[in-house]
């Protein structure tokens, strides 16, 4: 008895059309990866209050940097810094969100998890205050003074 194999290429087909309905398969789409991405921001921001705080602070910069006529230079120390901050939040969200899968009991490696990715997110902070102090203090001083 010989078993009929499926030609590769429609094996191929098969795989493609699941990555692209699935949400946890990766998708060969590019525009579905940006509606994933987004997908996950929106979540975050709804369901964070960090980051909810993070955007309002994303805001009040960018308008005050738009206010006191930022150089190129300081507009992209001040983007990258803002993204860095971004960046480690998401990081702690899905840090916090994996051990919540994994165990819905206290676990003292699950505490060590949340609370190492909740330091790299003031880590962050730190420095976009220290950076925020050098770019913005002097123009604010130039204004007051």
């Amino acid at each position: 008895m010989m078993i009929q194999k499926t030609p590769p290429d429609k094996v191929a087909d098969k795989e493609a059309e699941d990555r692209e309905t699935s949400p946890i398969m990766p998708s060969v789409n590019i525009w579905s990866n940006f509606k994933w991405a987004i997908a996950g921001l929106v979540y975050a921001i709804r369901t964070q209050r960090c980051m909810r705080f993070h955007l309002a602070a994303t805001i009040g910069v960018t308008l005050l940097g738009l206010y006191l006529g930022l150089s190129g230079m300081e507009w992209a120390v001040t983007a990258l810094v803002i993204a860095l901050v971004w960046i480690a939040e998401l990081t702690n969200t899905v840090a916090e969100t994996v051990v919540d899968l994994a165990t819905d009991k206290y676990h003292p490696l699950a505490k060590k998890a949340k609370d190492i990715a909740a330091g790299a997110v003031l880590v962050a902070a730190a420095a976009a205050i220290i950076i925020a102090a050098v770019i913005f203090v002097p123009k604010l001083l130039v204004l007051l003074l």
